[in-house]
Formats: C-alpha cells, sequence, structure tokens
C-alpha cells in the first residue's frame, strides 16, 4: 500500500535570540497510509506542530521533501500548494476556525465556495448526518457545544472529501466526553471511510487509539508501539 503522505529528510530550523538557530526538525522521516490514524506525540517545543504544517503544505522546510501521492508538494508554487490543500487536504483545529457570522451549514460549505465549486446537497445531508449535526444547520457557532462545534469543523474538512486529514491538538479544547467521542470519529474516518488522518495530540486517549504512534523529542521524530502507551 502506497503513503498519502511521505517526507523524507525534513528539516527546518527557527532563529532564535542572539542570532542562532532552533532546530525544530531534524532529519525527520515519516509515512502516512490510507485507512489509519497516524498520533504525534511530545512536550511542547518539541516540533510536533512544525511537522504537521510542512507535511500539510503551510510552511516549508529548509530541507527534505514532502509528498501527497506522487505530487512533491516542497516545490510547488503557492497558487498550486493552496489548490491541493483545498482539493486533497482537510484540517481541523483546536480552536475550531469556524467564522461566527455565518450558519453551520454555511462555515461546512465555505472551502468548497471558495474553491468555486457547489455541495452536491444529499453529500452534504448524508455527512452531517453520519456525524450527528443535521438539526443544527441553521444554528450558528456560539449556539453550539464546544464539540458540536469541533464536529462541525470535522465535517467541513470532509466534505471535499480529503485524501488526508490533519488534526492539530483536536480534542484540547473539549471536555474528557466530547474528547474521546471526536477521537472515536477520528478512528472511524480512518478505519471504515478509508482517510488518512494525522494527528497531533497531547491526549492520552488520542494516542491509544493510533494505528501509528510516533513522539517527537527535540526535533527528532521515533516510533512508538501503541500498544505499550
Amino acid at each position: 500500500m502506497l503513503p498519502v503522505v511521505r517526507a523524507s529528510g525534513l528539516r527546518k530550523t527557527h532563529p532564535a535570540a542572539g542570532g542562532e538557530r532552533v532546530v525544530a526538525l531534524d532529519d525527520v522521516d515519516l509515512a502516512v497510509l490510507p485507512g489509519e490514524i497516524s498520533v504525534i506525540t511530545g512536550p511542547s517545543g518539541s516540533g510536533k506542530s512544525t511537522l504537521l504544517q510542512i507535511v500539510a503544505g503551510l510552511d516549508r522546510p529548509d530541507a527534505g521533501t514532502v509528498h501527497l501521492g506522487d505530487v512533491e508538494i516542497t516545490g510547488l508554487g503557492d497558487r498550486r500548494l493552496a489548490e491541493l490543500r483545498r482539493r486533497r487536504m482537510g484540517f481541523v483545529f483546536q480552536s475550531f476556525n469556524l467564522i461566527d457570522s455565518l450558519s453551520v451549514r454555511d462555515n461546512i460549505v465555505l472551502p468548497l465556495e471558495l474553491d468555486g465549486r457547489t455541495a452536491a446537497p444529499d453529500v452534504l445531508t448524508r455527512l452531517v448526518e453520519e456525524l450527528g449535526i443535521g438539526d443544527l444547520l441553521d444554528r450558528l457557532p456560539h449556539q453550539l457545544s464546544g464539540g458540536q462545534q469541533q464536529r462541525v469543523a470535522v465535517a467541513r474538512a470532509l466534505l471535499v472529501d480529503p485524501d488526508v486529514l490533519f488534526a492539530d491538538e483536536p480534542t484540547g479544547a473539549l471536555d474528557p466526553d466530547a474528547a474521546a467521542q471526536l477521537a472515536d470519529l477520528l478512528v472511524a474516518l480512518a478505519h471504515e471511510r478509508g482517510h488518512a488522518v494525522v494527528v497531533v495530540s497531547h491526549d492520552p486517549a488520542v494516542a491509544a487509539r493510533a494505528d501509528r504512534l510516533h513522539r517527537m523529542v527535540a526535533g527528532r521524530l521515533y516510533a512508538v508501539d501503541p500498544e505499550r502507551v
């Protein structure tokens, strides 16, 4: 089975005080397979969010390559990279990133509309029913619980039917029950729908559900046996 995302030899540094550079990524390799959830853990400042941003095409490495399928995204121009993100990637963030003035329905379809496309009504209906938010489409984000808002964010990410779903601390703003429900949902997206799912998380409940578990330490990535978490 070929990886959906393949990163090789990634290196990234950031400026620090005194003109020095801090190594965020130090020769990192990562392969993400369809139908699997890959979880990246590690302490704050270890480089895990930097890794996610680079493999998702939101930042560029100083060295190394990232492939989405057979396309090397590290060499693409900004316009082509933005197009790939809109059409082949989905994003879920801790802060939900919903627009308060838009209804749930309009938040979900916004990425498609920005790409000049229209959501098929039957696809939208089926998706929101599967996520348990079908009765919330006319509400505004502030009228929802944190767990409901995060499900709206997941629906927005999935409506484009992405090759890979990236999630950055998706349970961080949720209560334990909502966090566990979201973790189960992410696993189902991988195992039942066949998406590749990449999650950066401090949450042990998320790590325990990983098919492939990695730990970042000082810019280096190590494989961990999920059964030992």
